[in-house]
């Protein structure tokens, strides 16, 4: 097996199983109905709502967390809005109250900016709330410190992920999803949003961003170099499309650095020691690179 079939393996075995995947379409659509149905008078499964975070950027290798939003009437805006105090967290409520109508035997929480809905398989939905704004960002609520409204574009940063992973032969998103097992694996103190937001800086310059398979030991290298190469006391970091800072230190970059070593070494093995080279990268990436 060459080692492009490797990293090709490794790619497909850290996809969501498509059992799960079903699952959670049918979960997002009974959500999206509930939404409808108490909102807009509407049947609809598709209408107002929209998977966002990793799922929604389709960097995600693992199911614990789907996030999606909710968009509800300007009206409903416009009366919580009205309240003296915190009508952000009455709004949780009563969205949390609305849902229980369908997920009545689920344990709700609503708390900060969503209402969570937890099922017995531990998949966690958790939804947020939103007002369309003309701009086509979103409105949302936030509870905390008395509450406040605040703004998101996650179509933005779909967007560009999407375009830049068009660009780039695909190679992007496995790029996030490979990270992503590194950061399991190595228990790596890093966000998957700023998995995405270096991924896609590096990806953007990087020589070999239209090659395949073949080139995937390189890149796993060349990014973790980068990686290790970031300034440790940068605290703010901008997301593509939206423009928008998140906040997160530079945690990772030791662990990447011993990423990178090892990179380098099973590099160096991968002709005439393969089962040593791919024993390496089962050392960065998990079980789920082949043996």
């Amino acid at each position: 097996m060459s080692v492009s079939q490797w990293f090709s393996n490794f790619c497909d075995n850290i996809r969501i199983e498509s059992n799960d995947v079903q699952t959670i379409q049918n979960r997002y659509k009974y959500i999206t109905s509930r939404i409808n149905f108490d909102y807009y008078n509407s049947s609809s499964s598709t209408d107002h709502s929209l998977y966002i975070g990793s799922y929604g950027r389709d960097t995600e290798i693992y199911t614990s967390d789907i996030d999606m939003l909710v968009e509800l009437p300007y009206a409903t805006y416009e009366k919580y809005n009205s309240y003296s105090t915190n009508g952000q967290s009455a709004l949780l409520q009563e969205v949390k109250t609305v849902l229980a109508r369908t997920y009545s035997t689920s344990r709700l929480k609503g708390d900060g900016q969503i209402v969570s809905i937890p099922f017995t398989d531990g998949i966690t939905f958790e939804v947020l709330p939103t007002f369309l704004n003309n701009d086509g960002s979103y409105t949302y609520p936030n509870s905390n410190n008395g509450g406040s409204w605040k703004t998101t574009d996650p179509k933005a940063e779909i967007k560009a992920i999407k375009e830049m992973n068009d660009q780039c032969n695909g190679n992007l998103k496995r790029l996030c999803r490979m990270m992503r097992a590194w950061k399991i694996k190595c228990n790596v103190n890093i966000s998957g949003i700023l998995i995405d937001i270096l991924a896609y800086r590096f990806i953007s310059s990087w020589e070999n961003r239209d090659k395949s398979y073949l080139y995937y030991d390189w890149m796993s290298r060349d990014f973790f170099k980068y990686l290790s190469d970031q300034d440790a006391n940068q605290t703010k970091w901008k997301v593509m499309g939206s423009g928008r800072y998140i906040d997160f230190n530079g945690a990772f970059i030791n662990k990447a650095s011993d990423a990178y070593t090892t990179a380098v070494e099973a590099i160096s093995k991968e002709s005439n020691y393969p089962t040593t080279a791919k024993s390496k990268w089962r050392e960065i990436y998990g079980s789920k690179f082949p043996s």
